[in-house]
């Protein structure tokens, strides 16, 4: 086994060591930008590079229904439609409110690194498209393009792609006969 598998296999059993750390999460603010990813070996997979331009926010997301605000002005009852369901995962969730943080980078993934009864954590992996350490990266240049701008609220990081049923083959819409 390589390096990064031994990690993962180090971090499924922590066990006590998570619990302490959900304690020092909740201490923390809701978005913190950190030096390195909590779990480099998955941040390594999704895209992570220890270089300029690329960093990790770790976002706190509220567990609980997705309930939208009650309108502020006047309507019947049956236009209120505060009981529907939003069809965003709570990562998606903590996506959007990093990049609302950090206008002028991108996200390019993110993963959890933990939950306990009221909040979810999850570290996003941001890219800063214009810094040139990122634009001369063969394997990060191509987020410098127009056209993966705002990537996050047009459902195209990999966590929106699996909510809308994208991300494997065979999964989604069944044929019609």
């Amino acid at each position: 086994m390589g390096f990064h598998k031994y990690l993962k296999k180090a971090w499924k059993a922590q066990g006590v060591l998570q619990r302490n750390k959900m304690v020092q999460f909740r201490k923390e603010p809701v978005s913190l930008r950190l030096d390195k990813p909590t779990r480099i070996d998955r941040a390594r997979s999704l895209g992570y590079k220890a270089k300029q331009g690329v960093f990790v926010v770790r976002q706190k997301v509220l567990r609980g229904g997705h309930r939208r605000p009650r309108p502020k002005g006047g309507r019947r009852p049956k236009r209120f439609h505060t009981n529907k369901n939003l069809n965003m995962s709570y990562q998606t969730i903590a996506e959007q409110r990093v990049q609302k943080i950090y206008p002028n980078c991108e996200v390019l993934n993110s993963y959890e690194v933990g939950k306990d009864g009221s909040s979810y954590w999850f570290e996003v992996i941001m890219v800063d498209p214009i810094h040139p350490s990122v634009m001369a990266d063969k394997d990060l240049n191509w987020i410098s393009e127009k056209q993966h701008t705002r990537r996050v609220y047009r459902g195209l990081t990999s966590s929106a792609k699996k909510t809308r049923g994208l991300l494997h083959k065979g999964k989604g819409a069944e044929k019609v006969r």
